[in-house]
């Protein structure tokens, strides 16, 4: 395993542990999740990844320039909006590394001018590129403040021609004053404006702003862990909440009777439709809607579910979800969690609904970074909670503030 050098941590600062043995880091992961989970059930050893760099499919690097008027390109500095120049990364795609370069050296020839935060003058604002791992395919979109491109046509075919991966290149506008990184408005410059990939032997179409897990080797491992827990049969009816543009569900669909996938963003859904299309699965179905919504919506019919597999966002799930769980009556819950802290806040309330947390299993998703994913087993049973599992007093108005907001 090569040595960890990388002159832009103390810079950066995006990965924590980037310094220390990749061993090293894992067990602290590990500790963490023992320490917020153990009162729960056991926590088995984390998931490690063999090579853990260059995993990240998902690359983003903001442009600008220096004091100097020289281009730069990379990530923001931490709790902040200064631009860390970067070149390479240790846990970035190499290849679309290579083409953020490229494009950094060139983009001043084509007359295409960096947008400037403060005077909200220029053109270029970000550059992502998305890897397909298993097909190679790549996806280039290049975010600007203006639909008016100069030269798109030459500057793409001069992107196409130098590297032979990119199946797509995509012009997002974002002419707003925003953090946000992509706007809502997208334009084709080449290709079809997605690329599809192969996770866990199903076809998925990606496009600008689907989510997709960043880092592939890993996912495979937790969708895998995930399908395998929630243990689903030809007979089961399933629930995938939080489900994106339908990876979970899809590869569940393959064992189960029928799968209902609820999801908020409009173009997740989109996606999940065609996804299941791509994959002939004819037992599911996709519903836009807030997830706790959903299930009060199913509860009012009184459906029943066989199994609930769930992957909310970091800020976790919320008490209108989960007081619909005890109804809808799931024999079993399987959490997928990014997010530690809001998982042992989640189990407490799930308890209380008569669920017992069998295992958690942590996957390191994110590599040299504090981030870790957990996927977490809970049994509907009619055992009391274990007295050690302190129910916090303010459980339930923390969830009332939650949900008001």
């Amino acid at each position: 395993m090569k040595e960890n050098i990388c002159k832009y941590s103390k810079k950066c600062d995006a990965c924590k542990y980037i310094e220390k043995k990749y061993n090293d880091s894992l067990f602290i992961k590990q500790k963490r999740c023992e320490e917020l989970l153990s009162d729960f059930c056991k926590v088995e050893r984390i998931a490690g990844m063999k090579e853990p760099y260059h995993y990240r499919n998902k690359v983003h690097h903001a442009f600008s320039r220096d004091k100097k008027g020289n281009i730069i390109s990379g990530q923001y500095k931490e709790s902040s909006h200064t631009i860390v120049d970067i070149d390479r990364c240790l846990i970035e795609d190499e290849y679309a590394d290579e083409i953020i370069s490229y494009i950094k050296s060139v983009i001043k020839s084509f007359k295409i001018k960096t947008y400037d935060e403060k005077t909200g003058y220029g053109l270029l604002r970000h550059v992502l590129i998305r890897t397909a791992h298993s097909t190679g395919q790549v996806m280039v979109v290049l975010v600007a403040a203006s639909p008016v491109f100069p030269s798109k046509n030459n500057f793409v075919k001069a992107l196409v021609s130098k590297f032979d991966r990119i199946k797509t290149v995509v012009l997002n506008v974002n002419d707003r004053y925003t953090s946000m990184v992509l706007g809502d408005r997208n334009i084709n410059l080449y290709g079809k404006g997605y690329i599809e990939d192969v996770l866990c032997g199903k076809r998925f179409r990606i496009s600008p702003s689907s989510f997709y897990q960043i880092n592939s080797v890993q996912t495979e491992k937790l969708y895998n862990l995930a399908i395998e827990q929630a243990g689903i049969n030809k007979s089961d009816v399933v629930i995938d909440a939080y489900s994106g543009i339908g990876t979970i569900g899809i590869i569940a669909s393959e064992n189960a009777g029928t799968v209902h996938c609820v999801e908020l963003n409009k173009a997740a859904v989109r996606d999940a439709i065609i996804n299941a299309k791509l994959n002939h699965a004819e037992n599911i179905e996709f519903v836009c809607k807030d997830a706790g919504d959903y299930m009060v919506s199913l509860a009012q019919k009184h459906f029943k579910a066989d199994v609930l597999i769930m992957d909310p966002p970091r800020s976790g799930s919320t008490k209108k979800f989960i007081d619909q769980i005890s109804i809808l009556g799931p024999e079993r819950v399987v959490y997928v969690s990014c997010n530690p802290e809001t998982l042992k806040r989640d189990l407490k309330y799930f308890i209380t609904k008569k669920y017992q947390v069998i295992k958690a299993m942590p996957v390191d998703m994110f590599p040299f970074t504090e981030d870790v994913e957990v996927v977490t087993l809970l049994q509907l049973s009619n055992r009391k909670p274990d007295a050690k599992i302190r129910i916090d007093i303010n459980l339930e108005d923390y969830y009332r503030i939650k949900d008001s907001k």
